[in-house]
């Protein structure tokens, strides 16, 4: 057995494991200081030390460096309250350099000795200028990242159609689903790209949410179009209702009826 302790470094981020020997009593919520393949770098603990079993580990644990205290939270403070400023300055050198580019984001890393830059752009660019002169301007390492459409909202934050804050900004830490147009047509929603697709353009993640689920209430019921035969007579199907997992039934006489998926499940088990 072996005993981890889980950090996470940005808000919605990715969970990285540690080796928190010397730190047991280490309590979500606590900041502490590692070191990293990009340096050192400050996490906040999201899973408290625990043990697992040796097999589930893919590589060996880096130690815990340190807690973080006061000192170090007020440096990082004073660094996050610089980045508006830096990325300014970003966007008037990338004006200078005549750059296809837009930078959306700046972040110091735990000391300010690095300094990543996130930007959009159509095309592969060349900034092996800009760098040197953001080097230069800014005192620090610079690494500028290109990002794409759904990482760009993610980093950039904001409210989705249901009022709420973007699942990829909040809680989203593995990356974003594989989301189809079938999904939307799975569930009956309106195809109209304004009404299923989020901030970023791309069709909203949340469409993967409850398509397992969909799919495996429709294989309950009749598809739309199917004939029934029963003792009130003859009819058709002509609307599913998922959520109240029903069939609505037009019989021959005009009347219509709405039959659970229960009724239909309890007919197929009579005829097997």
């Amino acid at each position: 057995m072996a005993t981890i302790v889980g950090i996470r470094f940005k808000r919605a981020g990715k969970v990285y494991y540690f080796d928190p020997t010397g730190f047991e009593d280490l309590k979500a919520g606590d900041w502490v200081v590692v070191k990293t393949s990009q340096g050192v770098e400050a996490g906040r603990v999201v899973i408290a030390p625990r043990q697992v079993f040796d097999e589930e580990l893919k590589t060996a644990l880096k130690p815990i460096h340190r807690r973080a205290d006061w000192r170090d939270l007020t440096e990082m403070e004073r660094l996050k309250l610089k980045e508006p400023e830096v990325l300014a300055t970003t966007r008037a050198k990338v004006r200078e350099h005549g750059l296809p580019m837009k930078p959306i984001r700046a972040e110091y890393n735990f000391d300010g000795s690095r300094l990543t830059i996130y930007f959009t752009a159509e095309q592969r660019v060349d900034f092996r200028a800009l760098v040197r002169d953001l080097t230069k301007t800014l005192k620090a390492r610079v690494e500028l990242r290109q990002v794409g459409a759904r990482d760009e909202a993610k980093i950039l934050d904001g409210i989705g159609k249901c009022g709420l804050r973007q699942c990829c900004s909040s809680w989203m830490t593995d990356g974003f689903p594989r989301v189809s147009i079938k999904a939307a047509k799975n569930q009956g929603l309106p195809l109209a790209p304004s009404e299923i697709s989020g901030n970023c353009g791309k069709l909203l993640c949340c469409l993967t949410y409850e398509d397992d689920q969909y799919t495996a209430i429709k294989g309950e019921l009749p598809a739309v179009g199917t004939r029934l035969t029963s003792a009130r007579g003859t009819g058709e199907v002509v609307e599913i209702n998922v959520v109240k997992e029903v069939a609505i039934v037009r019989w021959d006489n005009g009347n219509l009826l709405e039959v659970s998926a229960d009724a239909f499940r309890e007919l197929a088990e009579r005829k097997q």
